[in-house]
């Protein structure tokens, strides 16, 4: 299987991962919340300090890998002569062009999605341990 194929098929697997994680970890979380009432234990202050502060790392993360994986699909793209020979004089450059831009898309998007999924299935996990 090609590497673009195998990239793909991952990030279908972690989208899917990612649908079924999120929506548990926020039905633990809302619970929690639900049942520590208005006066909340530390574990729970914690964990809920915690949950803020891993989405604002989750993203700046993901922002990060995105911004790196677009840079080097450019830096990639710039620095490639026959690239640039193929669309400008083939009749068939624009397939090879298209080709290049849809893995670099997929690879930005796989960049951006790892950081989030990564957090969201380790906290699924760990949440469900704690019941």
């Amino acid at each position: 299987m090609p590497h673009h194929r195998r990239r793909a098929a991952r990030l279908a697997t972690q989208a899917m991962e990612l649908g079924l994680a999120v929506p548990e970890v926020v039905a633990r979380r809302v619970l929690r919340m639900a049942l520590a009432g208005p006066s909340p234990s530390a574990a729970d202050r914690e964990e809920w300090l915690r949950m803020s502060a891993e989405k604002v790392s989750a993203f700046y993360e993901s922002w990060n890998e995105m911004f790196l994986a677009t840079y080097c699909a450019n830096l990639r793209f710039f620095l490639s002569a026959p690239a640039w020979w193929s669309m400008a004089w083939s009749r068939h450059g624009h397939r090879t062009a298209s080709a290049s831009l849809q893995r670099a898309a997929l690879d930005m998007l796989a960049s951006g999605v790892a950081p989030i999924h990564r957090r969201a299935v380790r906290n699924a996990k760990r949440l469900r341990s704690r019941s």
